[in-house]
């Protein structure tokens, strides 16, 4: 029998950024516990990095994940919006490098093929997919956390053909 592995899967985002913690044991994908970080744009640019930072870093000291998968950097067609996921980006990969968590990132082809099987699905895809996948009620999950768990899910799959 082997270890069980906990990853956390983020979905950055500067409005809302979706995490997903898993377990796999033996075979079996577990979903331990999902949800979101929501910030204000009504609150300076900083403080919302340092929010889902600090949001982060509870989350991770809370489920004690082993690893942490993320989406390769995106390029985006307006810059400025680009500029604020890489912001978002760097404070997730911040939280998981002070947590001593190492990072994996998968491009969002890969997560999406690791899923649907498509790597053009859409959203509502991926989250029909993830409730199935692991035994959740889609009107429960938003489509920030089904994308990470997603993230984590593909994580899970690459270590199997590791």
């Amino acid at each position: 029998m082997l270890s069980p592995i906990r990853v956390i899967g983020v979905d950055h985002g500067l409005h809302h950024t979706g995490y997903g913690l898993l377990v796999k044991m033996n075979k079996q994908i577990s979903c331990l516990a999902w949800g979101t970080i929501d910030t204000s744009p009504r609150i300076p640019f900083a403080q919302r990095l340092k929010q889902i930072y600090h949001e982060l870093i509870e989350v991770i000291g809370r489920w004690t994940p082993d690893v942490m998968a993320v989406e390769s950097a995106i390029y985006a067609q307006n810059v400025r919006t680009a500029l604020l996921m890489g912001h978002a980006r760097g404070a997730a990969l911040l939280a998981a490098a002070n947590s001593d968590l190492e990072i994996f990132e998968y491009s969002p082809k890969k997560i999406k093929s690791a899923v649907v099987g498509n790597g053009a699905a859409t959203k509502e895809q991926v989250r029909f997919m993830i409730t199935r996948i692991l035994n959740l009620r889609e009107t429960d999950i938003p489509f920030d956390a089904s994308d990470a768990l997603a993230v984590g899910i593909c994580h899970l799959n690459q270590l199997q053909l590791r």
